[in-house]
């Protein structure tokens, strides 16, 4: 099935870093990006599959990303064996380094009778798993099922259709082990929110789009802001808002055209002030939940790092909405907005709570442009859709809807 690889041959393998060439400008800055976790893992895990199954060691793998870039990733081999081979990919994160940056990313690929428990199982004969360093879920309302890996749904995808790639290139019909391991991610994984989010034991193997862009935050401010005043320059008095790709999702659901739509990132506040500093008229934000319900207690800066108190804001809008003490219990044992949604769901004061959230969430738009742009937000939910509007929302919505059929 394989021609031999030689030891020595693997010890002399020189160790590169997976360096991603593409860059964007930012406020005419040009930012070199970075590759995500889950195409440092899914180049590993392909590049385990071509010495396993076709005894052909590549110092670089070409893998496809989700946003239709082509990467070409080094790779290194640790261990091989006739029945399991174990690759790697140093992160490299790119003009912003996070906490992953510079860690191995490993990936064995193993020949197995019959399957394994708690595996990922999305691809006829393929089993995933994480393994050392790699974070257990152990609370619902996450992506994954309790117990399974932290491994995420893109990620997972672009993992087993490298393999997958190998097995067709091979017609292998036989069953294949990923093991995705980090040895230090425990470690890193204390410099995270996971523990927060029920993630015990390691990080998390992440990415929408197989690429890490720069978050400089300096740097996106300053494009928002550029954005702003293109827009007016063009004559432009309306503007929607969003923080991210599901928002633009979003946008394009209520029927309007977002491409034109202002990026905020977790800088909402900021927004709000170029937008009365360049003479925006009108304002609509729209997004998850998940970021917009921090504008209910004054949070303009949605970043984890800056507040959360989602929980604490959705519990005391619960109560003023006829939830009670232990309604509260259980909100703050909630490890997401979206677990939170199910249980006001299932006391029925779902709707109750979330228009008072949208009140107050108006309440502070108001005060943070000092009523000199019409603001308003519509909250969106993975789950449940479109779930809430602030007062001014309707008005805002049909002028928007109104100026792209014109």
């Amino acid at each position: 099935m394989k021609m031999a690889v030689t030891l020595q041959r693997l010890l002399s393998r020189v160790l590169s870093k997976a360096v991603c060439k593409m860059e964007i400008i930012k406020n005419q800055k040009t930012l070199r990006c970075g590759i995500t976790s889950g195409s440092c893992a899914a180049a590993a895990a392909k590049a385990a599959a071509e010495v396993l199954l076709l005894g052909k060691a590549c110092e670089f793998i070409n893998i496809d990303t989700p946003k239709g870039v082509k990467l070409k990733i080094p790779v290194s081999i640790a261990e091989n064996d006739e029945s399991y081979v174990r690759c790697f990919v140093v992160k490299d994160s790119g003009d912003d380094p996070d906490v992953t940056n510079g860690c191995k990313i490993y990936a064995e690929v193993s020949i197995i009778v019959g399957r394994i428990e708690n595996t990922f199982f999305e691809v006829p004969n393929l089993f995933l798993i994480g393994g050392e360093g790699i974070g257990t879920v152990t609370k619902i309302g996450l992506e994954q099922k309790v117990g399974m890996s932290a491994i995420n749904k893109v990620p997972r995808k672009m993992i087993f259709d490298a393999v997958k790639s190998v097995c067709d290139i091979t017609d292998y019909m036989g069953n294949l082990l990923i093991k995705i391991e980090v040895p230090n991610g425990k470690e890193l994984a204390e410099r995270t929110f996971n523990s927060q989010l029920g993630i015990e034991g390691g990080i998390s193997i992440l990415g929408t789009s197989g690429i890490l862009e720069p978050m400089s935050e300096k740097a996106i401010v300053d494009t928002i802001e550029t954005q702003i005043k293109q827009i007016r320059a063009e004559g432009i008095k309306g503007l929607i808002v969003v923080p991210g790709n599901y928002g633009m999702t979003y946008a394009n659901a209520l029927g309007f055209d977002a491409g034109n739509a202002v990026k905020s990132s977790n800088y909402i506040g900021e927004t709000l002030d170029f937008a009365v500093s360049y003479g925006i008229e009108k304002l609509l934000i729209v997004g998850n939940i998940g970021k917009l319900i921090k504008l209910a207690a004054g949070i303009m800066n949605t970043h984890s790092k800056t507040a959360d108190a989602r929980a604490e804001i959705m519990a005391v809008h619960a109560v003023l909405s006829g939830g009670t003490a232990e309604t509260v219990a259980k909100i703050m044992k909630c490890v997401n907005t979206e677990e939170m949604l199910d249980l006001l769901d299932s006391l029925n004061i779902m709707e109750k709570t979330l228009e008072s959230i949208c009140i107050k969430i108006q309440e502070h738009l108001d005060y943070r442009v000092h009523n000199k742009v019409l603001c308003g937000a519509v909250l969106f939910s993975e789950k449940y859709g479109m779930i809430g509007k602030t007062p001014r929302a309707d008005e805002l919505c049909g002028y928007f809807r109104k100026v792209d059929k014109e």
